[in-house]
């Protein structure tokens, strides 16, 4: 079955299920899950430079392209440019790179990852607190990324942790306006506000998180950082469990529905063949009234946030710092 299309601002179609690779830095597991999702019908291939996989990605696209199983026009790529790009300065050398590193001659969409900018080469590959707030112009930022678009290197452009006021002041003043909005949504934090004014203006909300990203902990172990309690809070939530069992589904199945029926594009992670093609296979059932009603009552509002991004001090103090200040790590 054909993955559903939402329709950007630029009028190119994006797959409301895609394939999110954060967190894979294995060559071997991120190889498996690319050439798994790409056989199942998955059409979006989810990146970023801060997930240090876009080469890898690059060589398993190229071989698809040159064997001629898929065309370059057949597939949504989306990455993101680094927090230590966020300055106009930075940000035709940081796409520049993702491109060669990719091996495309252009990218589908093109977010900025984060709000704030952090001293160039300051954050480490294994230790994010190292980086060190710098003063944003997200107004400067967004008119080189509309070059970009000018320039034929992204057909799209968007942002990513960007909150409500943010997002307005961009759509205020752009030329070009946000195709997208890439932030944490799960039954757990819905975020209904932002949900709807990034409709009404045309702006496709993407959720990354969808399932509470239950391999996350794994990922911290591996760079020596403390695990996260919760993980798979969402997955064992009974209520979720209920309605999976009523529809011969998974957990995982019921949480994607509940987003993608609400045309909320999602890109699960996974690098198991079964889940992969689990998480795809979302279109014959339906969630009825009651379920939405129940799974929209499970929203813990902020307190349900996962990812705060707090790494240290100064990004926590900066004026663009986008989430509520909590402390809590991750």
């Amino acid at each position: 079955m054909a993955v559903p299309s939402f329709t950007l601002v630029n009028g190119h179609k994006f797959p409301l299920v895609g394939l999110g690779t954060f967190t894979v830095t294995d060559e071997k597991d991120l190889e498996t899950s690319l050439n798994e999702a790409l056989k199942a019908g998955y059409r979006h291939i989810d990146t970023a430079s801060a997930y240090f996989n876009e080469h890898i990605i690059g060589r398993v696209l190229k071989s698809w392209f040159d064997s001629g199983k898929l065309k370059r026009e057949d597939l949504f790529v989306t990455t993101k440019l680094a927090s230590a790009g966020v300055h106009p300065d930075r940000v035709e050398e940081d796409i520049l790179k993702s491109l060669e590193q990719l091996q495309l001659d252009y990218l589908d969409l093109y977010l900025i990852h984060f709000p704030v900018c952090v001293q160039a080469g300051g954050a480490s590959k294994n230790d994010p607190s190292a980086s060190v707030a710098q003063p944003t112009d997200h107004g400067a930022v967004w008119k080189k990324l509309e070059e970009q678009v000018e320039l034929g290197r992204t057909r799209a452009i968007g942002v990513s942790n960007f909150n409500k006021d943010q997002v307005s002041r961009l759509v205020k003043t752009a030329k070009i306006k946000p195709a997208a909005n890439q932030v944490e949504l799960h039954v757990y934090l819905q975020q209904p506000e932002l949900v709807k004014y990034l409709k009404a203006n045309g702006i496709l909300p993407i959720s990354y998180a969808s399932l509470g990203n239950p391999g996350i902990n794994e990922f911290l172990v591996k760079q020596g950082r403390p695990p996260r309690p919760g993980s798979t809070e969402l997955l064992e939530d009974p209520v979720i469990k209920k309605i999976a069992a009523k529809h011969g589904k998974s957990s995982g199945q019921v949480l994607l529905k509940f987003l993608v029926q609400n045309n909320i594009a999602v890109i699960p992670k996974s690098v198991t063949p079964k889940r992969i093609q689990e998480n795809i296979n979302l279109f014959d059932f339906t969630l009825d009234v009651e379920d939405v009603k129940l799974l929209t009552g499970l929203d813990k509002g902020e307190q349900g946030r996962r990812y705060l991004m707090n790494f240290n001090q100064t990004v926590l103090d900066h004026p663009e710092y986008p989430f509520p200040k909590v402390q809590r790590d991750i």
